[in-house]
């Protein structure tokens, strides 16, 4: 699965987590410059999945960015930069992860 990840400078040990799960960084955007911030930028072709590192991106760009990505019909996963926050989130979009409480909560009801 082709993904493009947007935000942080520097990813760390993301790309082999993702890795270990079939996911392929395809593009690494760190949504500082100033055009990342306006401009609705055109997410590569073969796109599969939009990860948002939230805590490093401010409003306008995740809204641009995910924008984009409903256009295209592209999934979106936002979560904080936290290895163990983005394993849980990716898990639970592949249908691996527990689901969370309030979820667990909410088909109870």
């Amino acid at each position: 699965m082709n993904t493009v990840v947007v935000g942080a400078d520097r990813l760390g040990n993301i790309p082999d987590l993702l890795a270990a799960l079939g996911i392929n960084i395809q593009r690494h955007i760190t949504g500082r410059a100033p055009v990342h911030q306006r401009t609705l930028v055109a997410l590569p072709k073969n796109t599969q999945l939009l990860i948002l590192l939230t805590d490093f991106l401010n409003h306008n760009a995740m809204k641009s960015y995910r924008s984009q990505a409903q256009m295209q019909g592209i999934p979106v996963i936002a979560c904080r930069r936290s290895s163990s926050c983005l394993m849980q989130s990716v898990e639970r979009f592949l249908g691996l992860g527990k689901p969370c409480e309030e979820c667990t909560r909410a088909r109870r009801n």
